[in-house]
This record gives C-alpha cells, structure tokens and sequence, in this order.
C-alpha cells in the first residue's frame, strides 16, 4: 500500500509542478494547506479512499473511526475543501491498510 501511495503521489506531484505558476508567492509560514494541486500525498490518498467509500455506511463507519461528523467525511473526500489534522491522517491511513489488506484475503 506504502509504495502505491508513494507512486501515487509522485505522478501528482509532477503533475502539480507543471501548473504551478513560479511568480506566484509562497504560503506564509505556519499557513495551514488547502486541499489542491499543491497537495499530491493528500490527493493520493484520497485516490486510495474514494473506492472503500462505495458500500452503504462505510462514510459513517469511517467518521466514526476518525472521530469526526460523517458531513466532515464528505469535505475530505468529495467537495476537497478540508483537510484532516496529523493524528486523523495518520489514523486514515491505518483503516485504508486494513481495508487493502482485508481485500488481499
């Protein structure tokens, strides 16, 4: 799974780099990230998520997982307009290493 998102987000940050504008400022520092192009490792995870979301209440499931309301599940991963803090993203990426483990089986 690590080198599927590792591949991932190599593709979409090569993407990124070409349609970044060089004249446009940096983010100041501290700045907290929106999801865009300037986020490949977020946008391959979400690539990684989007299918484990398919089945009847596995938004639901999943917010609980996380801790979070199920409307938040949504922002992260159909609308892209939020982004998890640390912990959450970390424990996003354990529930999508069951869930292709799971599948292998």
């Amino acid at each position: 799974m690590v080198g599927a998102l590792e591949e991932i987000s190599r593709e979409l940050a090569k993407e990124a780099r070409k349609r970044i504008d060089a004249r446009r400022p940096r983010p100041k520092r501290g700045a907290t990230l929106k999801p865009s192009s300037e986020t490949p490792l977020w946008n391959a995870i979400i690539t990684l998520v989007k299918p484990q979301l398919n089945r009847r209440g596995a938004r639901a499931v999943l917010a609980r997982e996380l801790g979070v309301h199920r409307a938040r599940i949504g922002e992260y991963f159909d609308q892209q307009t939020a982004m998890p803090d640390a912990e959450r993203a970390l424990e996003l990426l354990i529930w999508v290493s069951r869930k292709y483990d799971s599948a292998k089986k």
